[in-house]
């Protein structure tokens, strides 16, 4: 036996790989969240002048996880906050300060705008979980901000992706799967961990629809999205041959992305997925300017603006949470919108 399914035998037409460029829980795991919740009751009967934040951290914690938090997110929370405490030296919840945040802020040397930013907004996340637990009388710490000149970035183009498309082997099952994923996040707009999350019921071939649960989404609101003949034909053939590539490596999943190996491609790398990284050495091996994940999304965007979609559909068709992202994903600036609505005056 092979130790990896790679090449693959299709009657595929291969014009469809192409781009047009003219236009329920264990039962072990309730009982645990069950005791959890009957721990997280009792915090409110602590002196909230003198909480220890180890005790609030695993309040926060259960909260998080009752809450539906990604656990990549809880960690990073988690992650953040142990940091901010080392250097701070805090132990209690009162002890935190704004002095103690602009403290830790600073003990990041060289350290970028972005970079900070980010790590303030986490601890501004923890402290206003604390606040919504009725731990602060007061937001403190929401005057603390950081200057981040954000550019935009650009979007992807057809040529590119394309170009991408064609150089792809399609007679290996890397290749192949590679091709139909890039094309179906141009042509759904999905992030590259929805795609994959992916398993044969999010599928809708009669209907013609892509169908997303809440549990794959960084929204955690369900999407459905339209597919077109041309993916449908593509989908239905790779779930053939992953069923071949199942049963080699014998392996049960229903998963749609797979490994060479047959297990779903979101366990093979972190942070994000297999497909995610290849695109990253794709580009460095043909020297492509711009191929990733986000820019093949902000190409879908751009797009359904061309055909003629408001950005109110189109913020829901990438389950943006507010239009702010949806205009930094259009590339929008103040001058153009100003000189766009004056046709509406």
């Amino acid at each position: 036996m092979s130790k990896s399914f790679n090449k693959v035998n299709t009657n595929i037409d291969l014009s469809l790989l192409t781009i047009k460029t003219e236009k329920e829980p264990k039962k072990e795991m309730v009982t645990k969240i069950n005791n959890s919740i009957v721990k997280m009751d009792t915090y409110d009967e602590l002196d909230n002048r003198n909480i220890a934040i180890k005790h609030a951290i695993q309040i926060l914690n259960q909260q998080w996880r009752l809450n539906g938090l990604r656990p990549r997110t809880i960690d990073s929370y988690n992650y953040n906050f142990k940091r901010f405490v080392e250097v701070t030296k805090v132990e209690y919840l009162h002890e935190i300060n704004n002095e103690k945040i602009y403290q830790y802020l600073s003990s990041f040397k060289n350290a970028k705008d972005t970079s900070l930013h980010g790590r303030l907004k986490q601890i501004k996340a923890v402290l206003s979980k604390c606040h919504d637990n009725g731990w602060y009388n007061s937001k403190f710490w929401t005057n603390i901000k950081i200057k981040v000149n954000t550019s935009v970035k650009e979007a992807t183009t057809e040529r590119e992706l394309a170009l991408l498309l064609s150089l792809l082997d399609k007679s290996t099952y890397s290749g192949l799967r590679d091709s139909i994923g890039i094309l179906l996040l141009y042509k759904t707009g999905i992030r590259i961990k929805t795609l994959g999350g992916l398993r044969e019921q999010n599928i809708d071939f009669e209907n013609m629809l892509l169908k997303l649960q809440g549990e794959i989404m960084k929204s955690h609101r369900p999407l459905i999205l339209p597919l077109d003949d041309e993916m449908c034909t593509l989908l239905r053939e790779l779930i053939s041959i992953n069923d071949d590539v199942r049963k080699e490596h014998r392996e049960k999943n229903d998963y749609i992305f797979l490994s060479n190996i047959g297990i779903p491609i979101s366990n093979t790398v972190s942070p994000s997925n297999l497909i995610a990284k290849n695109l990253w050495v794709y580009s460095k091996k043909w020297n492509l300017k711009n191929i990733n994940p986000h820019s093949i999304r902000r190409l879908y965007a751009q797009n359904l603006v061309k055909r003629g979609a408001d950005i109110n559909l189109v913020s829901h068709a990438l389950a943006h949470s507010d239009l702010s992202t949806t205009t930094r994903y259009l590339g929008l600036d103040v001058d153009t919108v100003a000189k766009n609505l004056r046709d509406f005056l």
